[in-house]
């Protein structure tokens, strides 16, 4: 069961992260790639809000589950 709890907190952790990468590149605030399709998008605002709230569920979650 250990190995389940790291593999959801790593996998909740890194899409907290991706997630805010996207609402940065939706709202203009992170231009990085420059040549990304995603910047100043709001529909990537509204998938990184999603992937963020999954990836903190996720974490929460791993927190959780007993030993």
């Amino acid at each position: 069961m250990a190995i389940v709890k790291f593999a959801l907190l790593i996998v909740g952790i890194l899409a907290t992260l991706v997630g805010l990468l996207w609402i940065g590149q939706g709202t203009g605030i992170v231009r990085w790639p420059a040549t990304s399709f995603m910047i100043d998008q709001s529909p990537w605002i509204y998938n990184g809000l999603a992937l963020a709230a999954a990836g903190i569920a996720m974490s929460y979650f791993s927190r959780r589950i007993s030993r």
